[in-house]
């Protein structure tokens, strides 16, 4: 499966609860290919996003719907869902507050807190991520300049920096920056497929400086790596939980250096601190980071990875 492929999959799962479902649903809408008083089709490659859409139209409008399968000359499936009911597509618009001639996001539909979902369900009916080992890019695509508007705003708020483009009609909303994708992913519930991310990015950083070391041989590469990975998981769950800013000066300072520089050796990021220190105070910060990383697994039952 592809990395989008394993985005729209976490997602989907992350989907579990009554009110996830019916924002969730409310995204997928805005973003599908047709709506008219007459006829709504939604469109996927995806055999997942398929289920999913079934799935949140069963448990929001109690009906049963099923794709229509196309198969293209390269082997690829195409699921069309061709909903034709007036009354349906009536109730759908008049629930969700859908004009068929005028399709805007409407900010009173759904509460401020649910926008990640609302995003999550965008992205699953017109988004897309690239593979991280090649490119740094995900994008949405748009049927209106509102409607990529309104992405672009609430990827904003993220401080996610986006633009827009036009392509084959619709409105691209795009961002580039490894950072503002793993901001993205999080806020739209795939919190694992940003590790993932974050350990593609880890590696690059650390393979192409040893590129440029003659004498690094890959032991000590999986090593620097392996730490690194670790140090940024324990900072960014202390960043979820916590905030940075409830961490002492000396610590937030270390913690915000290796976010922002994944191959960084401790002797690099002691020389690089506001005051330097040596490679064994820079260890000691790191397991003062541990000791508070474990202390909120243990508050929250959740295993140390």
């Amino acid at each position: 499966m592809s990395f989008s492929g394993d985005v729209r999959k976490e997602i989907s799962a992350a989907i579990n609860n009554k009110e996830m479902r019916y924002v969730c649903l409310y995204g997928m809408l805005l973003m599908c290919r047709t709506i008219t008083p007459e006829k709504l089709i939604f469109q996927s490659k995806s055999h997942t996003v398929s289920d999913t859409f079934a799935m949140l139209m069963d448990k929001v409008f109690k009906v049963s719907i099923t794709p229509r399968e196309t198969v293209s000359k390269t082997g690829k499936s195409l699921y069309t869902f061709d909903i034709t009911d007036s009354g349906l597509i009536g109730n759908i618009c008049t629930r969700y507050h859908i004009d068929p001639n005028d399709r805007k996001f409407d900010p009173e539909t759904i509460a401020s807190h649910s926008l990640g979902t609302f995003l999550a369900g965008a992205f699953l009916a017109s988004g897309s991520v690239n593979d991280p080992e090649k490119e740094y890019h995900l994008e949405f695509s748009a049927p209106n300049v509102s409607l990529a508007d309104h992405i672009s705003a609430i990827l904003g708020d993220i401080g996610a920096s986006a633009k827009t483009v036009v392509r084959r009609g619709q409105y691209v909303v795009y961002i580039k920056g490894s950072e503002y994708i793993e901001d993205t992913l999080t806020f739209m519930g795939a919190r694992q497929c940003t590790l993932d991310l974050i350990n593609v990015k880890i590696y690059k950083d650390v393979r192409n400086k040893a590129n440029r070391i003659a004498n690094c041989d890959n032991a000590n590469i999986d090593k620097v790596v392996a730490a690194a990975i670790k140090q940024i998981e324990d900072i960014r769950l202390i960043a979820d939980r916590r905030g940075l800013d409830s961490l002492s000066p000396e610590l937030k300072e270390i913690a915000q250096l290796r976010l922002e520089n994944t191959g960084m050796s401790l002797q690099e990021i002691g020389e690089s601190l506001s005051t330097p220190i040596s490679r064994s105070g820079v260890n000691h910060r790191f397991k003062k980071l541990k000791k508070i990383a474990d202390e909120i697994r243990e508050e929250a039952g959740v295993p140390e990875i």
